[in-house]
């Protein structure tokens, strides 16, 4: 698997000068200071004391073929230093293999952490690609729609959660699902996937929305199913999540079902609303309301509005003082302030950026901003 030199946590990041490493400067500094001192002070300074570090310091930031240099450069160093001065100054034998020692320790350290940096990029490689997996990139104006998102992992090793959302165009309209699976772990980024996948098959076919929602619920159930059959844990996992429709011949339309998701607001030129909360449970739970898919609510979308979904992240995210975020009153003032935020773009960096200002960029939980609006007359056509 190829790695991006972007996500490379290598030892360089903040050590290039006009794209070239200068890792190996400050352990140079450092001996060239050792044997300068050393010189000048005569016996009075015990070199053995700071020699031995600089293979250390090449170890934390150099390559193991940069701290073995080293490791051998401060032996000559201390050689050299030791027979400059009369016997009387000199320390003998065990300082010597003190010092070749300690260079051999910093190597042996260089090589442990340089396979721990490797096995992390695989680690990093292999999340990526799972996040690309579930949450798969869009194209702009996908499905006649213009769209932004950003999605923020709790767990910033992980880099993948339990969030997702997808669009779907399709010849009956473009259907959007945006959602989280209860829980952290494998075992929801799992669920997601399962979920995702039946909303890309389904959200094509089906013209019915409540048909879509219908086997999302189904979908969600025989996950469960099988999970159990496995013998894990983690049977009784839901999901909460909101399905929108944008029909082909309705443009001033759009279809809402929501299940047990924080509904979304509709922001434009005129201001913010709100959409009523939704009467159906979270996916996996459909079956203690007993009485199916919950209801399509249809809802006006005037030109130029734009509808923000978020998950949990965001709407539960907590100050200092223990205060959640207020996003409906700080959506309604910003777009007061300047309508052009609530076009998809500005609307989800503004809610991301007050989010992690909010709870001082500790998140509690995994976090998904998604913003979408009908493109204008000049963008991309549906492709069907």
């Amino acid at each position: 698997m190829n790695v991006d030199q972007g996500d490379r946590p290598a030892r360089h990041e903040l050590l290039r000068i006009g794209g070239r490493s200068v890792a190996w400067v400050p352990p140079l500094v450092m001996l060239l200071a050792i044997a300068a001192i050393d010189f000048n002070t005569a016996g009075e300074f015990r070199m053995i004391s700071w020699v031995v570090l600089v293979p250390g310091i090449a170890a934390a930031i150099c390559g193991v073929w940069g701290t073995a240099v080293f490791a051998v450069l401060a032996q000559i160093t201390y050689l050299l230093g030791d027979l400059a001065w009369p016997a009387d100054y000199r320390s003998g034998l065990g300082d010597l293999v003190l010092v070749l020692v300690g260079g051999a320790l910093a190597v042996l350290a260089c090589a442990v952490r340089v396979r721990g940096e490797q096995r992390m990029l695989h680690m990093r490689d292999v999340a990526d690609t799972t996040r690309r997996t579930v949450l798969r990139p869009l194209p702009p104006d996908w499905g006649g729609l213009d769209h932004a998102a950003v999605y923020l992992a709790a767990d910033v090793e992980a880099r993948v959660g339990g969030d997702f959302y997808d669009i779907q165009p399709g010849p009956h309209g473009t259907r959007l699902l945006v959602g989280d699976v209860q829980g952290k772990g494998l075992g929801a980024v799992e669920a997601a996937a399962a979920l995702l996948g039946t909303f890309r098959e389904v959200g094509y076919h089906e013209p019915d929305l409540r048909t879509v929602a219908d086997r999302l619920e189904t979908r969600m159930l025989r996950h469960r199913a099988h999970i159990k059959a496995l013998g894990r844990g983690d049977v009784n996992r839901f999901a909460t999540a909101v399905l929108l429709g944008f029909p082909r011949d309705a443009p001033g339309r759009l279809d809402v079902v929501i299940f047990g998701h924080e509904p979304p607001l509709i922001a434009g030129p005129d201001g913010v609303r709100h959409l009523p909360p939704g009467e159906g449970l979270p996916l996996g739970l459909g079956e203690l309301a007993g009485g199916g898919p919950p209801p399509v609510h249809r809802v006006r979308l005037a030109p130029g509005e734009t509808v923000l979904l978020t998950t949990d992240g965001v709407t539960e995210a907590r100050d200092a003082t223990g205060a959640f975020y207020p996003l409906a009153a700080e959506v309604t003032r910003a777009v007061a302030a300047d309508p052009g935020i609530a076009a998809p773009g500005p609307l989800v960096a503004f809610v991301r950026d007050g989010t992690l200002r909010h709870c001082g960029g500790r998140l509690a939980d995994d976090t998904t901003v998604f913003a979408v609006r009908r493109s204008g007359p000049d963008a991309v056509r549906m492709p069907f």
